[in-house]
């Protein structure tokens, strides 16, 4: 079914495409930050072919930064190219990124109704919050991500799959358990990346039909552009980041904004159902349509 991306000014556009790129990459869920925003905002739900075009987006810009990575790891996992230890992290990759798939695909009709409730996610914020601090207090931080064994790549694919749940964070619950077997902050932050880049794509060929079936519009290629860019310089600057400083302002975050939750839920603010609208639209917004789509993380 076609969407009237008409109805999507194109500054929520680039609102969106912003916490798109954020969310996805830093430790603070872009799930939660894009069913938040227009139950905060009083907007629209834009639909799954927006999603899509978001999640494109953040897939372009992890490409950009581990494409080469990804490159030379998969020509030495086949043999094409001598190189132990860049095959056996491609293929430790790989065989991490099927159970996050599997449960992924379990939950996801339950995440697109049941997970979007504001205390839900309220919850999940601040519990991974908990666990992401203990990692980082915790961990021995000596370990870099090619001494990862087999058993350990899996579970944390394994913990990939719960970021179907808004508020957990697939960035934020990979790293907690890396920063947990001891690796360093960077390793720990450059192995979740290497591990979301193929969920990332799953996922956005499995909607890609919903794409296709809509016309080029100007929404879908701005909501693209931002939320590759933001991406893009997200992952940098956290790379940067965490060579010299911790998860601690990530963990307060998280907590500033549950706590938010929780006080505007009780301020009288209804949870809203998968594809509505804010119960009073902001100025500028339209009016609630149903029928559109859940985000995926």
């Amino acid at each position: 079914m076609l969407e009237n991306l008409d109805l999507v000014p194109w500054w929520q556009a680039v609102v969106l495409g912003a916490v798109q790129g954020l969310g996805e990459f830093l430790p603070i869920s872009s799930s939660a930050h894009l069913i938040l925003a227009p139950w905060f905002l009083g907007w629209r739900d834009p639909g799954l072919t927006f999603d899509v075009s978001l999640h494109l987006g953040t897939l372009l810009a992890v490409l950009l930064v581990f494409g080469k990575d990804w490159l030379l790891m998969g020509l030495a996992g086949i043999g094409a190219r001598r190189d132990p230890e860049r095959a056996r992290l491609f293929w430790q990759l790989l065989a991490a990124t099927i159970p996050g798939a599997v449960i992924g695909l379990l939950l996801e009709s339950r995440a697109e109704s049941e997970f979007r409730h504001p205390l839900l996610i309220a919850g999940t914020l601040s519990l991974v919050g908990l666990l992401l601090l203990w990692a980082d207090r915790t961990g021995r931080k000596t370990r870099n991500m090619e001494s990862l064994g087999f058993l350990e790549a899996l579970l944390i694919g394994l913990a990939q799959g719960l970021a179907v749940v808004p508020g957990v964070s697939r960035a934020g619950i990979t790293m907690s358990l890396a920063l947990a077997f001891g690796l360093t902050r960077k390793d720990a932050a450059r192995f979740s990346f290497l591990l979301s880049t193929p969920i990332i794509a799953g996922a956005a060929l499995l909607k890609m039909r919903h794409m296709l079936q809509q016309p080029p519009h100007m929404t879908l290629i701005l909501g693209t552009l931002v939320a590759g860019f933001v991406g893009l310089v997200s992952i940098q600057l956290l790379l940067g980041y965490l060579r010299r400083a911790s998860f601690t302002p990530f963990v307060v975050y998280r907590w500033v904004l549950a706590a938010g939750v929780v006080v505007w839920f009780l301020a009288g603010h209804p949870a809203l159902n998968a594809g509505e609208g804010a119960a009073r639209p902001a100025s500028g917004a339209v009016a609630p349509a149903p029928g559109g789509a859940a985000h995926a993380p």
